[in-house]
């Protein structure tokens, strides 16, 4: 995926992107609160069918889509402080 995805939750070529932390869509960068470094975590998975899940789903509704379809994970742990 490029750069610069704008914050729809249904794109023209069909990508469907879900409803972050803050209760948007799309991917807004750390915002690390106060001046100690702040974990963010990113998480991949493989999975073993397509999900169908609508655009704007929540982190709750993937994941219950998923559940049962999980090869294997992946997760990323990076800090950031302002």
């Amino acid at each position: 995926m490029s750069e610069n995805v704008p914050k729809q939750s249904l794109l023209p070529d069909g990508t469907k992107q879900g409803t972050n932390s803050w209760r948007k869509t799309g991917y807004g960068g750390p915002c690390p609160p106060g001046k100690k470094p702040h974990r963010y975590f990113f998480k991949l998975m493989a999975l073993d069918t397509t999900v169908q899940i609508p655009a704007g789903a929540s982190k709750e509704e993937l994941l219950g889509a998923v559940r049962d379809h999980v090869l294997g994970e992946a997760e990323l742990l990076g800090l950031y402080v302002r």
